[in-house]
């Protein structure tokens, strides 16, 4: 019985209709159909048919409902009303994607490049024999150039510079390397090493190490195999003939080591003399054998793959020697021969950038290339070529389509000793009208074998000579204590014995007033600190509103926020005996910025003979006298001290360096203009 009912109920319902809404729960509120008392709804017979399958619905009177039947939506969406706007909205979406792509591959024609890192911000170069001691024996050491990272980034410091850490014999640690791949352990071990490349990353930091290629020590096992004729390491190293006589040894020629007299030293286990451009205890290797140049890449690539950013290689212009052995010719062609002992007294044209030398520096530059494939990992390379005039400096950085140093370290104001307007401004013009086209240029006031800024041109000038740094186009890079004024030691006491002259500049770095200037707990330091300690240290000039330190910072800041100082045009108006006066500018910014740079006595300069339409008051945007920060100067009469300098800052659209009377005396690295509607570079001026 309850089978039938449920029978009679099923077909009652399909005679009622017998719709069903495909599982969606239909509005009671939406009438889907009217009512029509003929149709053939009401029909038995046409509920009969219904139970055996539903006929063709009549869709005529239906009107769109949430949850409606395909064969309801296919009717309304190709109605008119519904296809014209979605058809609108689709291709304004398509025109809109179309238009950012364009406007995207725009932007990138049209933009610069990017900086680089190396370009963005200044470098610090570290001794690390001498920047901080971690574990109390007296000499700095990896880990603690770790423990400083901190204060490296208050600097605005971009890329860590250390010098060589190599296993050495030598107790300089810089030149004679008796294994390359290894970290001397005075400096720690290899993981320390690999702490302090993670750690630099994470601060946001690069790292770049030396690389003396030249040669290596007399101790390291390529040359004991090459003095024992071993297999392939017999010609590692640049071996002739010579002659003894009663002791003494008569070279092949009158080749002279940097350091004085003969660069042919006699080898009794191999009987025959081999060659060095430096001390006897560094043979040049012979890198006119094929094996010589793949040690070395396979040395790059080693530091490379433990995370390095980059390399300064060191004398590569001693890479290469004359194969014919002649004599190089005198400077002073009467002075006896035998007498002849002084480096400086032979014209080196048989020893210095000989052909080829610029295809093996290019082969380093090449497996450095194999390196910056990922994104964000390029890596830098910059040559050190010590005594090479300008336009062999020049040449380091490549051919227009080959390229070789990112760019040669510029050392020459680290040579200055007689500072002065004219000296100053002969060292940057010098530099900006040789550089090649498009390349970058790069500026350093002191070195690990130079004096210090303090002790060579006087404590006056660190503040101006920094602010001139941050303030020329290019990249400024600072050694370690330049920033708080530090100077050389005496040279008196010293325990070590090799190269004294250079040991000065290398004294322990001064971090505070305590024992050893913070540079070590330990009883001793391998070389003494200044006596100046007490007073020029870290910790006293971070309080000093006037400090050394604290100028550098806001140097270091202007430089990095300032597009006037990373991308914008040099012009030089002025310099005499006593100062220096040059702009930054930019196509774009209705701002310039002023360099007035005074390195001799007082003068009274007036900015209106050089610049016509400039402001008669402009403001001081820096000053290494803070107390004149903020404040503005009569342009028609500006009073400079000794060493003095200022940063003036004030508006103008006529910029230099579209003047027909300064094009001669403007430079630009990277042309640039900026958009502030977009805020945007773009090449396109």
């Amino acid at each position: 019985m309850a089978e039938d009912k449920g029978k009679r109920d099923s077909i009652g319902m399909s005679m009622k209709g017998g719709r069903t809404n495909n599982g969606f729960v239909q509005n009671e509120d939406i009438l889907e159909i009217d009512p029509d008392p003929g149709s053939p709804e009401d029909s038995p017979q046409h509920n009969a048919v219904d139970i055996f399958g539903p006929a063709e619905p009549d869709l005529k009177n239906v009107r769109p409902y949430a949850g409606m039947p395909k064969e309801v939506l296919f009717r309304f969406s190709g109605q008119a009303r519904y296809r014209v706007p979605r058809e609108i909205l689709f291709w304004l979406t398509v025109a809109s994607v179309l238009v950012l792509i364009g406007a995207t591959i725009g932007i990138i024609a049209i933009s610069p490049k990017c900086l680089d890192w190396w370009q963005a911000g200044p470098m610090y170069r570290i001794y690390p024999r001498s920047f901080k001691d971690s574990d109390k024996d007296g000499n700095g050491d990896l880990k603690g150039i770790q423990e400083k990272l901190d204060y490296i980034t208050t600097l605005n410091i971009k890329t860590v510079w250390i010098t060589s850490f190599y296993k050495s014999s030598l107790k300089d640690f810089r030149h004679g390397v008796e294994d390359f791949r290894e970290i001397d352990p005075i400096f720690g071990t290899m993981k320390n090493f690999e702490n302090l490349v993670a750690a630099i990353h994470d601060k946001g930091l690069k790292l770049i190490i030396d690389f003396i290629p030249n040669h290596t020590s007399d101790k390291h096992a390529w040359f004991q195999w090459s003095r024992n004729r071993t297999g392939k390491y017999t010609d590692y190293y640049i071996w002739h003939d010579c002659t003894r006589a009663n002791g003494k040894t008569i070279p092949p020629n009158n080749w002279l080591s940097v350091y004085g007299n003969s660069s042919w030293h006699f080898d009794e286990v191999r009987n025959q003399c081999y060659f060095h451009q430096f001390m006897k205890e560094q043979p040049d290797l012979n890198f006119r054998n094929p094996d010589v140049q793949e040690e070395i890449k396979e040395i790059i690539q080693f530091w490379l793959s433990k995370g390095v950013d980059g390399f300064s290689f060191d004398a590569v212009q001693f890479l290469l020697e004359a194969k014919h052995l002649r004599d190089e010719a005198q400077v002073n062609k009467n002075q006896v021969p035998d007498t002849v002992t002084h480096y400086s007294e032979l014209y080196h044209d048989f020893t210095t950038t000989q052909v080829g030398m610029h295809d093996i520096v290019r082969s380093f530059r090449q497996t450095m290339d194999q390196y910056s494939r990922e994104p964000g990992r390029y890596r830098f390379m910059g040559t050190e070529a010590h005594g090479e005039n300008i336009a062999k400096t020049m040449m380091y950085y490549g051919l227009p389509f080959i390229q070789e140093a990112d760019f040669p370290f510029n050392s020459y104001l680290s040579k200055l000793d007689m500072p002065s307007g004219n000296s100053v401004f002969e060292v940057i013009t010098s530099w900006m009208e040789n550089m090649p086209e498009g390349k970058w240029p790069n500026w350093m006031t002191g070195g690990p074998d130079n004096d210090r800024l303090t002790s060579r041109l006087g404590k006056q000038y660190v503040n101006i000579m920094n602010m001139l740094v941050f303030t020329l186009p290019g990249t400024p890079i600072t050694y370690y204590g330049e920033e708080i004024g530090m100077r050389n030691i005496l040279a008196t006491n010293l325990n070590e014995t090799y190269d004294v002259d250079t040991l000065l500049s290398k004294s322990p770095m001064q971090w505070d007033n305590s024992s050893n200037a913070g540079f070590s707990e330990g009883n001793h330091t391998w070389l003494p600190t200044s006596s100046d300690y007490h007073t020029v240290n870290v910790d006293v000039q971070k309080t000093q509103p006037r400090s050394a330190l604290k100028l550098y910072q806001e140097l270091s800041l202007l430089h990095a926020n300032e597009l006037l100082l990373s991308r914008g045009w040099f012009c030089y108006l002025r310099n005499d005996n006593h100062s220096v006066v040059y702009t930054r500018e930019l196509d774009g910014i209705d701002r310039v910025f002023l360099m007035v740079l005074n390195f001799g006595e007082l003068s009274l300069l007036n900015l209106k003979e050089m610049i016509s339409d400039i402001p008669t008051r402009v403001r001081i945007r820096l000053s290494t006298n803070s107390a004149y920060e903020g404040r503005e100067v009569d342009t028609h009469a500006i009073t400079l001290d000794k060493g003095e300098g200022l940063i003036l800052e004030y508006n103008t659209r006529n910029l230099l360096h579209h003047q027909t009377a300064f094009q001669d005396r403007c430079f630009v690295s990277d042309r640039a203009c900026y958009s502030s509607v977009l805020n945007i570079l773009y090449s396109l001026c």
